[in-house]
């Protein structure tokens, strides 16, 4: 049983990385929820730390020539590191299923707009003036439950970015919210020695799961991309609904 359980780990987190290699977001929808499954969600959480914070300064270094704006970029992602804190802490002592249930109901919102009004693109101007909320409140879900796509993903999705800049910026946004995400874990108790030398194991087959993911991607045209995107988005908010409930 438990090699049964160490094998779906070790796919989860492989899966994880085709995906996170193809659209540079969205490998904890596929691997902490199958972990949280195995362990429990404080568990889960501080499995994919050290994974994340290397993966996504991968990607960010990569892409750092398509940032949209160094401003949008360091506001959303400083407000994510402030909002990974705060979620930490409430990962620690306080429930968040209502939190999912709300935040679900309004990536389903957002996906229903998309798919009634396809033309419909939040604006550069206004995205700016949103994104230290958008971060924060993806932060705070990120530390908390170690998924901050419903915020993050739909905000960046949202923008219609190109996939070069969408990599770029979620990347960094990763990455920040994990160099704060990590000792606030490590602080509490949570991000234990034993667990940090699973964590770096875990990356294994995350970043052994990202070249194919990229070599996929470069047979993606931007709106099949931007499809997968709205699918991602739905199984996120499913997940996130059925953790609320259940």
């Amino acid at each position: 049983m438990a090699s049964l359980g160490l094998l779906w780990a070790v796919l989860g987190l492989a899966a994880g990385g085709v995906l996170k290699g193809a659209i540079g977001a969205g490998s904890p929808i596929i691997a902490v929820p199958i972990l949280a499954l195995l362990y429990d969600v404080p568990t889960a959480v501080a499995l994919f730390t050290l994974p994340n914070l290397f993966s996504n300064l991968w990607q960010g270094w990569t892409y750092r020539a398509h940032q949209i704006s160094r401003r949008f970029v360091w506001t959303f992602a400083g407000a994510g590191a402030l909002g990974a804190l705060v979620g930490s802490v409430l990962l620690a002592y306080l429930p968040g299923d209502m939190l999912l249930a709300v935040v679900a109901m309004v990536v389903f919102v957002y996906i229903g707009v998309r798919l009634t009004r396809p033309n419909w693109i939040l604006s550069r101007a206004s995205a700016a003036k949103l994104a230290g909320a958008a971060g924060l409140i993806g932060g705070v879900m990120q530390g908390a439950g170690g998924i901050s796509a419903p915020v993050s993903v739909t905000f960046l999705n949202a923008m219609r970015l190109e996939r070069a800049e969408f990599i770029a910026t979620i990347s960094i946004f990763f990455a920040t919210m994990a160099v704060v995400q990590i000792p606030a874990l490590w602080t509490l108790g949570i991000l234990t020695p034993d667990r940090a030398i699973l964590s770096l194991a875990a990356g294994i087959p995350l970043f052994g799961g990202m070249p194919v993911g990229a070599w996929l991607a470069r047979r993606i045209a931007r709106e099949k991309f931007d499809r997968i995107i709205l699918w991602l988005l739905a199984l996120i908010a499913l997940r996130l609904l059925y953790g609320a409930i259940f």
